[in-house]
């Protein structure tokens, strides 16, 4: 009989407003070990759930930037002997700009039964929040360090059609803003939503131009640029 993998939503931060749906705390009494990047965070995810005993009896395996692709099966194993088993990224959705994919690809050819649950994920948030267009958009994850590839990376950006999404290190978030303020056109649309989910939540709008005199400070951030400026209907 083979298992079960739950791929289970984490808050996006300790501080959050909003906590897990009723079905989230549901299935979690369910699972007989869990997957997660690091076990400081697999634990913390725990205590939300169980008692201190049983946190801390509940089997753990990791899945991170470090992890071999070799090793994906041997985290597959308890599942292979029909175990249910959750799996977590550190914040938001498994498998969205985490490295929980490769294993749900791995699953789907062994036939162990997949599903996921409805939660917080700071992209699809972030486009909600920016009033950009829904309809064409597009994730880039990281963009490149190295500061010639990443001016070039984003003027390429700018010419595309839609709108242009991408996530950056919480230390390197200030320098970023400096360097869309010196590369972009002035009148391309930059939407910064950062610390999505608690209270100090902040999302701002505009014109390259009209963000000149603003800062950003090492926080978690969601960085969107469209070129097009949003047709407003007058239905009256």
């Amino acid at each position: 009989m083979q298992g079960k993998l739950f791929l289970l939503p984490n808050l996006l931060d300790e501080t959050a407003i909003s906590d897990f749906p009723p079905s989230v705390n549901m299935v979690v009494t369910q699972i007989q070990g869990l997957i997660a990047e690091s076990e400081k965070s697999a634990r913390r995810y725990l205590r939300r759930f169980f008692s201190h005993d049983l946190m801390t009896q509940m089997p753990l395996r990791l899945l991170n930037e470090h992890t071999e692709k070799s090793e994906l099966e041997q985290l597959l194993d308890p599942m292979m002997q029909g175990e249910t088993w959750g799996l977590i990224s550190d914040a938001g959705l498994p498998c969205i700009a985490d490295p929980g994919s490769d294993l749900v690809f791995l699953a789907h050819q062994k036939g162990i039964f997949i599903e996921t649950f409805v939660g917080p994920c700071s992209i699809i948030m972030a486009l909600q929040l920016s009033g950009f267009s829904g309809q064409h958009f597009t994730f880039h994850g990281y963009l490149p360090k190295d500061s010639n590839q990443l001016n070039a990376k984003l003027k390429e950006l700018e010419k595309l059609p839609g709108t242009q999404i991408w996530i950056e290190a919480p230390y390197r978030s200030p320098k970023m803003l400096e360097t869309l303020k010196a590369v972009l056109n002035p009148t391309t649309l930059l939407c910064i939503a950062s610390s999505l989910s608690t209270p100090e939540q902040k999302v701002v709008t505009k014109m390259i131009s009209q963000w000149k005199n603003s800062s950003l400070g090492k926080e978690p951030a969601i960085f969107l640029i469209s070129g097009t400026i949003p047709l407003i209907k007058n239905n009256l």
